[in-house]
């Protein structure tokens, strides 16, 4: 498990902090006052029933969805920093017949060159490089249809982390994904988070991992319900309110 080790201070750690955040659509309210604090090298979960707001949330990060309150990302000695933010998708689908390989992807991505004009070695070797941060580099000739839940996982993630971000959101990353393939997911975010200097904030109905990997779960229904660690989160009278009431997790 990555233990957060900032213990609420910024003093000496960046961080990301979304203060009084709310989100209105025509009349309705999907997220009302939506305070979070995430530093650099933790793991944010957030849970929460379907359409609670947690991906509405992300997209307010994202700066694709319009809200009222602030967020704002703050490294020590420095101001007005932009957060650079890698971004995953819930799990987009392929035709398996789709001849697009993960290189093709990459270079279409990464290029203005037209990936139907052949990718250079230069580009290749960076497309390895990338794949290399999530022990990827055999997927490079695959087709994108072709790969697995996890494999597709993790070449969407090595796209996010490039260049290195320095907030990586994550939606529903574990959906579609085996219970082997989730615990090696989580490995490889723990790894990432240990080797690089960014945080992950992630939705997700899998609440199996929680405990070992995220340092913090954040319940949303509509707004914060309850926050703090697994153990807290998920045993409190809150989470069980929610999910009864929502009909079942």
């Amino acid at each position: 498990m990555n233990i957060g080790t900032h213990g609420g201070s910024c003093s000496h750690s960046c961080c990301l902090r979304v203060q009084n955040l709310s989100v209105k659509i025509g009349s309705e309210s999907i997220l009302t006052d939506v305070n979070m604090h995430v530093h650099c090298g933790e793991l944010v979960a957030l849970i929460g029933p379907n359409g609670a707001g947690k991906s509405t949330l992300l997209k307010a990060i994202l700066g694709q969805q319009e809200y009222s309150g602030v967020i704002s990302f703050s490294v020590p000695g420095q101001r007005n920093r932009h957060a650079k933010i890698g971004y995953v998708p819930q799990t987009p689908s392929f035709d398996p017949g789709d001849p697009v390989t993960v290189a093709d992807l990459f270079a279409c991505c990464m290029s203005k060159r037209p990936a139907f004009l052949g990718i250079s070695k230069a580009m290749r070797e960076k497309i390895l490089a990338c794949l290399q941060r999530v022990s990827g580099e055999e997927l490079v000739d695959k087709r994108v249809g072709t790969l697995s839940g996890g494999e597709l996982q993790r070449v969407l993630l090595a796209l996010a982390l490039e260049p290195l971000p320095n907030v990586l959101i994550l939606d529903e990353p574990l959906s579609g994904v085996d219970v082997e393939g989730m615990e090696a997911l989580m490995e490889m975010l723990d790894d990432i988070l240990k080797t690089y200097d960014l945080s992950i904030v992630m939705t997700t109905h899998d609440f199996g991992m929680l405990h070992k990997y995220a340092d913090q779960v954040y319940l949303i229904d509509r707004g914060v319900v309850c926050s703090g660690t697994a153990a807290e989160v998920l045993d409190s009278r809150s989470f069980h309110q929610v999910f009864h009431r929502k009909g079942g997790i």
